[in-house]
């Protein structure tokens, strides 16, 4: 897999991160650059962390299905991508605030923003992709979209988080679609 599928897999996964820190802009528009920067750091570490526990649950497995690898990569980054379409059409951002004040809210956050990558992680054993480098390029791309999402929230509101969803959804289900290609030899 190429450092672009990487990098394009990054921002896949970044857009529930981009969702949130929107809603974290919207909701609360005095917020400060310190929790700004604590937000962006606890999503870049959770959403480049949880890649390597799928990878290591991938490792536990890969004997048993390295024959249908391909196919669940496929599943995998449609399920994700599709869950990401389904959801940036439904009800807009709730008016209510994040309560982002207390740290572990902005854990929470950042680990329900981070499950995908889990999931993710674990199709990156069978595309034989280097975990270190994919752990760096999807933490940083999450820190710095969520960085972005805050100033976005601030000063544009709710215009952009549907289509942020909508966007990463694509995303994924492109890449998975041009692995199960790739392995079938079609392109």
């Amino acid at each position: 897999m190429s450092n672009l599928e990487i990098i394009i897999i990054a921002f896949g996964l970044a857009m529930d991160c981009f969702a949130v820190s929107i809603t974290a802009g919207v909701t609360n528009k005095k917020i400060t650059t310190n929790k700004t920067l604590e937000i962006a750091i606890l999503f870049g570490i959770f959403q480049g962390i949880m890649p390597l526990n799928g990878w290591l649950l991938g490792l536990s497995v890969k004997s048993y299905i390295e024959e249908i690898d391909h196919w669940i990569a496929f599943g995998i980054f449609l399920l994700i991508g599709g869950k990401m379409l389904i959801e940036s059409l439904k009800n807009p951002i709730s008016k209510k605030p994040l309560n982002i004040d207390k740290i572990w809210v902005v854990i929470a956050l950042a680990i329900a923003t981070s499950i995908d990558a889990l999931i993710v992680g674990t199709s990156f054993v069978f595309l034989k992709v280097s975990i270190i480098k994919s752990i760096i390029i999807i933490g940083s791309i999450t820190f710095l979209v969520t960085l972005f999402g805050v100033f976005v929230g601030k000063k544009y509101g709710y215009f952009f988080r549907s289509k942020a969803e909508l966007i990463g959804g694509l995303l994924l289900i492109g890449i998975g679609t041009k692995i199960l290609l790739e392995h079938l030899a079609i392109i």
